[in-house]
């Protein structure tokens, strides 16, 4: 199964987990935008909706703005073929656009429920979006929550190198988007998992 990787503003660095997952792990696909410094939302879901054209059924792993672009691709084209989605501390648009107006085309956040297995990864101390909208907003999608305790933006400053958590929760979401029998205990049933997947240490953004 392929996983497209769809960075947020201004791109993943080569410290940013998104860009080890690119380098160490098979049918790993970037998708790549015209301009990640001047994000515009149009452009950005034209790019998006070539790739999943080209890799149908693929997963989409989303980052910040790239996680909202994935809220876009369900509203918007929810005849695409996607498999399921892990959105890693999604940016809160609606309430951000004003201060940044590189993402503005991207408000109003869709709210509408996915029509595919997805995850949301929120941090407690994220500067881009509040733990407790990121759970609204999951709920809203129908989507998982994940607790990341306090892990900044859970970007490249987080140090997260190639993330073997999100990896594995990568793992069990293309084992729920194939159909597959969840081992017993793996928490996705629907709600929060209880347990940080970071230390209450982590550094933040």
């Amino acid at each position: 199964m392929t996983t497209l990787i769809l960075p947020g503003w201004q791109g993943s660095g080569p410290e940013h987990w998104q860009a080890h997952w690119l380098d160490l792990m098979e049918k790993t696909v970037l998708v790549r935008q015209r301009d990640w410094q001047h994000p515009d939302l149009g452009d950005w879901l034209a790019a998006a909706i070539e790739a999943i054209e080209r890799h149908p059924n693929a997963i989409l792993v989303g980052h910040s703005l790239g996680a909202a672009l994935i809220a876009h691709l369900a509203n918007r084209r929810p005849d695409l073929p996607m498999a399921g989605a892990l959105l890693v501390a999604p940016a809160d648009v609606d309430n951000r656009a004003a201060q940044v107006l590189e993402i503005a085309s991207f408000a109003p956040l869709p709210t509408a429920p996915f029509g595919f297995p997805a995850i949301v990864v929120g941090s407690r101390n994220d500067p881009w979006m509040p733990p407790a909208r990121a759970r609204i907003l999951a709920r809203m999608w129908e989507a998982e929550y994940v607790d990341a305790g306090y892990a900044g933006h859970i970007n490249a400053a987080a140090d997260l190198g190639a993330w073997p958590e999100g990896q594995r929760l990568l793992a069990r979401l293309a084992t729920v988007a194939q159909g597959k029998p969840l081992p017993h205990g793996s928490g996705f049933s629907g709600g929060a998992l209880r347990k940080p997947i970071f230390p209450v240490a982590a550094i933040a953004n």
